[in-house]
């Protein structure tokens, strides 16, 4: 064979094994997924052929592992049928009309019960969050449960590691989990895992990235939750890591950035809701069963503030994606006002048409994001969306610089909230293990207004005869974003 001859049969031969992956494509990638993810796929493939099977194969199922999933559908059932009858709640008589069907919803999904007699407050104040979390734990008598993002040991976290060093030298119980990969691509890992082995705090990677340990799953499904318990008597949620507020990163402080948070602060049966949550994910790392008995923990005596809360988890590991159908019942459901607040805000299809339709039906809507971004790929595509969210009478505040607002939370009337580390994106969506608390309680509500009311003071409005004046670059790199937003 000449040479002309073996350049032309190895020319065939890609061709060939191009239409394979073609083909092949158009059959495996649409199955089981939305649309624009399908389409999204399928043009990084038709485009790139290799390199779009190479990421596909690499990062294209958004399931967890299937015994995983089995072990959190055996979790599930037994949350269900340990907690049956337990719901403890307010006044039904004065819920809104569609809110026992939006609580049905969210134990269909995620097992968890609505339940009542709970107390919570806010802190919007970086420092002092972490001062109140820090305080609990010097208080802790019988174990503390930690369940982080990114945790990382720092001069600003320091009081934070010395109240839990402090609580196992006392013979307190702590066990504490954060996600592999989000916690070592922050400064001080190392440093940070020697020191909680140090102190003797039982410690666990959650969805490690460990193929020579056998551990491996798709790179980019993470645990984005954030849960603090101590004894089963107050707990901590909302979207604050443990780490400086700049991130230890070089890049943000060069810029000045700085993040800006909310954390709830619960009392009540509810904190055995997040302990639940907890002991589920601390159970699909370790293989340790959860001891106590969770119908028992929720029965416990009730608060002064009267809150109706109920737990709901989100995540890969469930069939559903429990956290957008809650929202976007929400979205539907409201009848005055409709407040979001989302550093990523890159919703899918349902949830921009929910949003327009209920503009269009007179519900007042306003958006809190940020003025900059950390992350350009989300930021980009964020901005993808305002145009047609002005167009639909949406107020859109950015929250201005050098803050990053990280809050994630939204309000619907007068007497519902929720709040949670959710953010409203795709990657929350699908990718993500979530968590979020639904609260049903005018005070709460009132107290996340006050929030909102200082957001709205140290914000911009952001008008649609301003958005038009962005220049073709800037609309261009927003809508590249967008598309690549779908590759899930």
């Amino acid at each position: 064979m000449t040479a002309e001859q073996a350049a032309l049969s190895f020319a065939g031969v890609i061709v060939v094994i191009d239409l394979i992956i073609r083909v092949t494509a158009i059959i495996v990638v649409p199955r089981n997924r939305r649309p624009t993810a399908g389409m999204a796929w399928l043009l990084a493939i038709f485009f790139l052929p290799f390199i779009g099977v190479f990421f596909f194969l690499l990062i294209g199922n958004p399931k967890l592992p299937k015994h995983r999933r089995q072990k959190q559908a055996e979790v599930d059932r037994y949350i269900r049928e340990s907690t049956h009858g337990v719901e403890r709640v307010s006044d039904p008589g004065h819920w809104p009309g569609w809110f026992e069907g939006v609580v049905r919803l969210n134990r269909n999904l995620g097992s968890m019960p609505l339940i009542g007699s709970n107390s919570a407050s806010l802190i919007g104040d970086y420092q002092g969050s972490l001062d109140a979390m820090t305080d609990a734990v010097r208080g802790a008598k019988r174990y503390v449960h930690v369940e982080f993002y990114i945790l990382a040991l720092d001069s600003t976290t320091a009081p934070f590691f010395d109240a839990l060093g402090e609580a196992v030298a006392r013979g307190v119980d702590v066990r504490l989990m954060l996600d592999h990969v989000a916690s070592l691509r922050v400064k001080g890992y190392r440093k940070t895992l020697k020191r909680l082995t140090a102190m003797g705090v039982r410690w666990q990677l959650m969805l490690p990235v460990q193929p020579l340990k056998g551990k491996y799953q798709r790179p980019d499904l993470r645990n984005h939750r954030k849960i603090l318990v101590v004894d089963g008597e107050v707990g901590f949620m909302g979207s604050q890591n443990i780490i400086d507020r700049s991130y230890n990163k070089r890049g943000n402080i060069r810029r000045g950035l700085k993040w800006k948070e909310l954390v709830a602060r619960v009392e009540g049966p509810i904190v055995a809701g997040l302990d639940a949550i907890f002991a589920t994910d601390w159970y699909l790392e370790t293989g340790e069963e959860p001891v106590r008995d969770l119908s028992e923990s929720l029965d416990q005596p009730g608060e002064a503030q009267d809150l109706d809360c109920q737990v709901v988890p989100s995540g890969p590991g469930y069939p559903n994606e429990n956290n957008l159908k809650l929202f976007l019942a929400l979205l539907y459901a409201a009848e005055e006002r409709i407040i979001l607040t989302s550093p990523y805000f890159v919703p899918d299809e349902a949830m921009l048409r929910a949003i327009s339709g209920a503009t269009q039906r007179g519900i007042h809507v306003e958006l809190f994001v940020s003025e900059i971004g950390d992350q350009a790929l989300v930021y980009h595509a964020q901005r993808s969306y305002y145009e047609a969210l002005l167009r639909a009478g949406v107020k859109i505040y950015m929250y201005q610089a050098p803050y990053i607002l990280h809050s994630k939370h939204f309000t619907i009337d007068d007497d519902v909230a929720v709040i949670g580390s959710s953010n409203m994106d795709i990657r929350s969506f699908e990718l993500n293990m979530e968590i979020s608390l639904l609260v049903r309680g005018a005070s709460f509500v009132r107290e996340m207004r006050a929030v909102e009311d200082g957001y709205r003071r140290d914000s911009r409005e952001l008008t649609l005869d301003e958005w038009m004046q962005q220049p073709l670059r800037s609309t261009v790199l927003d809508n590249l974003a967008r598309l690549s937003s779908a590759l899930q």
